[in-house]
């Protein structure tokens, strides 16, 4: 993670990095519509408390949205953000006249979600059976965990910045899904979810478990940064940008897929 703090001293003008951060909670992602009903939630029963993923909003000082306004390509990497808001820029009269230039970076600016779409079978992460072969009547089987599963997200390929980009794709894809995503997610041994699922006679019945996941795609820009200090006046102009597509998988959590099926014979 990128942690710079910017401190320049200018004749006749006092500059330090002391400014401060504001973090606001973010909204509370509420369950998408679209959710089909062989997905259930199982945040209630989970033997393994997620922690949430929910990324704050880091709130622009004053001075860094006069900056981020000021620049030539978008810029909403909070990392970027954040170094901003610790710098603090006093103006004086007696700075007219003077010119300084500084680099600040290369950083991934900003990040533009093309497709958020969610596959809720990205991953089988159970299966309860029973042979009811040898039955008269119907038996009932319901979801039983067997054994803790750990799924995992992460960014289709190797790009510079990843820990800057993963942040800024969680953030558009939880604001597009409103699904309560993270990188990762634990499913606990001996969770279980009391829908029944009945197991004709002369039937053996499998009930599978998959974990759900959104397949994030779009595009990263990358740029060269600069602060400018021309007189009283303070920008930003960014240099060299490039753009590159980039995808991740990342994982629902609390919310798992059931597929039930009976059979005369093993499968």
């Amino acid at each position: 993670m990128k942690r710079i703090a910017l401190s320049i001293s200018l004749c006749f003008a006092l500059i330090a990095g002391s400014g401060t951060s504001s973090l606001a909670s973010a909204k509370h992602i509420r369950p998408a519509a679209a959710i089909p009903q062989s997905v259930l939630n199982i945040t209630k029963e989970n033997t393994f408390p997620n922690a949430s993923q929910d990324m704050p909003y880091l709130e622009p000082s004053k001075l860094t949205k006069q900056l981020i306004k000021s620049s030539n390509v978008k810029i909403e990497n909070p990392e970027l953000i954040r170094m901003l808001n610790e710098t603090t820029i006093n103006k004086t009269p007696f700075a007219l006249g003077y010119r300084a230039t500084v680099y600040l970076g290369h950083w991934a600016l900003n990040y533009q979600s093309v497709e958020s779409a969610p596959n809720w079978e990205y991953q089988k992460i159970n299966t309860n059976y029973y042979d009811n072969r040898g039955g008269e009547s119907p038996y009932q089987i319901h979801y039983v965990q067997e054994a803790q599963k750990t799924v995992r997200g992460g960014l289709t390929a190797k790009i510079p910045a990843a820990d800057d980009v993963h942040k800024m794709m969680l953030i558009k894809a939880s604001e597009k899904t409103k699904l309560p995503l993270a990188y990762e997610a634990i499913i606990g041994n001996g969770t279980k979810k009391d829908r029944i699922y009945n197991i004709p006679a002369k039937r053996m019945g499998y009930l599978h478990a998959y974990a759900s996941a959104v397949n994030e795609k779009g595009k990263v820009t990358y740029g060269e940064v600069y602060l400018t200090l021309k007189g009283t006046k303070r920008y930003i102009t960014v240099k060299n940008v490039t753009s590159q597509g980039i995808g991740a998988w990342i994982p629902i959590q609390d919310h798992l897929s059931f597929s039930f099926m009976v059979s005369g014979r093993p499968r």
